[in-house]
């Protein structure tokens, strides 16, 4: 048929709406447009999809080929739409017969090779696809941050003919094993600090009731080494709020496995600007204030700060919360 529809996920602060992605191939001048609100990344899809088909042994079709990102007045960003693009034009050429993507949700930017590369904000968008009870086809780099939703069935692939094999029936992929927490690492401990009971004392009352500490006293006196030193106060995070937390970084592209459950611990540079601890972009991303999310926020250095940027510390402080508005979007 000459047209396909796949599901996969924008990404809204740190929530994923579903996003249908609908390729057409109709007759006339050989022609590939994408519409539905692409960025730049995006639209350059057009370029890794065709190297990635021809290099995968596929055929492009030379025909006009049209591409619509739904809903059209969501923004869409980064490279993940490169593999249900490609599927897509495969399906409606007919160069494969998928017998089932109602129950897939795909995500994957592709290399000129057909080789599948990991993308950020998998956590988030497998948090939303296990609510709607569908298999998450992923990059396999990607598939061990992604698998930490318990609920989800996450599919990882190596390259474009791996997803093919899948849809066709040949060797369909097998499921990730779920993701292991790891072993818990080294963190600073308040031990390793000789003296200053009474500044221990602060770290131990701010730990067990959730306070603001400020810390005040001459270099070297030892102010940044019991800072971080108080995530190791804080209790273990739980299962929710170890998801937030690593959520929150996969959005930033900075979540690693191997800290899954640690408190984080943000130390910004005093010339950080405003936004910078915010958060923005054309495209919201968490600042420094956000990816502290159940862990530790500190400011060495506090007076050097600029006047906004400790300003913009007021409502966080005081609601727990922090919301980036945009023209075109919030989050």
């Amino acid at each position: 048929m000459a047209l396909a529809v796949l599901r996969s996920r924008a990404l809204a602060g740190l929530n994923a709406p579903e996003v249908a992605v609908e390729v057409h191939l109709a007759n006339g001048l050989p022609s590939f447009t994408l519409v539905g609100l692409p960025e730049t990344e995006v639209k350059e899809a057009r370029d890794r999809v065709r190297a990635a088909l021809q290099n995968s042994g596929c055929e492009f079709p030379a025909k006009r080929i049209t591409v619509n990102l739904a809903p059209a007045d969501l923004p869409k960003e980064s490279g993940r739409f490169d593999l249900p693009i490609a599927l897509g034009i495969l399906i409606a050429s007919g160069q494969i017969e998928a017998q089932s993507l109602e129950g897939h949700e795909f995500a994957g930017e592709l290399s000129l090779s057909g080789e599948l590369r990991p993308v950020r904000g998998t956590l988030a968008m497998c948090l939303s696809a296990a609510g709607a009870g569908r298999a998450f086809v992923l990059p396999q780099a990607s598939a061990a941050e992604a698998a930490l939703v318990g609920a989800a069935t996450i599919l990882p692939a190596r390259g474009l003919l791996d997803v093919c094999a899948h849809l066709t029936g040949a060797v369909p992929l097998a499921p990730h094993a779920g993701a292991v927490p790891p072993a818990p690492t080294f963190v600073p401990d308040l031990s390793e600090v000789k003296g200053q009971l009474p500044a221990k004392r602060a770290l131990e009352v701010a730990a067990a009731g959730q306070h603001s500490l400020l810390m005040s006293g001459p270099p070297g006196s030892g102010k940044s080494m019991l800072a971080q030193r108080l995530p190791g106060l804080l209790p273990p995070m739980t299962d929710q709020e170890a998801l937030e937390s690593a959520a929150v970084h996969s959005l930033a592209g900075s979540f690693d496995v191997a800290r899954w459950g640690r408190r984080p611990f943000q130390a910004p540079h005093h010339t950080s600007s405003s936004a910078a601890l915010v958060g923005g972009g054309g495209v919201p991303r968490p600042g420094e204030i956000s990816l502290a999310h159940h862990g530790v926020l500190f400011l060495d250095e506090l007076p050097e700060f600029e006047r906004r940027a400790l300003e913009a510390l007021r409502e966080p402080l005081e609601t727990g919360h922090i919301r980036v508005s945009r023209a075109a979007r919030r989050a």
